[in-house]
């Protein structure tokens, strides 16, 4: 099953959210989102910076993490971002395919 990043940035009425919840509480919500549309949480942690927090989850396509994205944003208290995670093995398919491509200028 295809694995993705989500990165989280919290709201002003998500931090009041999560101070109201605490952090266990969400990491609850976030599982129960995940396992409905059939994948499964690998992991959830809280971070300083630009991004609040980092998802790793197992979706089964590309249209149920956009689903997590969608309903996630438009509940106004996070915004979120998604990055496809590959595989070594990935890579290596990717690197034996012929690309038929020219550099700009070239």
């Amino acid at each position: 099953m295809p694995k993705y990043l989500i990165k989280a940035k919290l709201t002003a009425d998500g931090l009041k959210g999560l101070i109201k919840e605490g952090g266990t509480a969400r990491r609850q919500v976030v599982d129960t989102m995940v396992k409905s549309l059939g994948g499964r949480l690998e992991s959830m942690n809280w971070a300083l910076g630009d991004d609040d927090v980092y998802l790793v989850a197992e979706l089964p396509d590309n249209a149920a993490v956009a689903a997590v994205g969608l309903v996630a944003s438009s509940s106004g208290g996070v915004r979120t971002s998604t990055v496809a995670l590959l595989t070594p093995e990935e890579i290596d398919e990717a690197v034996r395919r012929k690309v038929d491509y020219r550099a700009p200028g070239a």
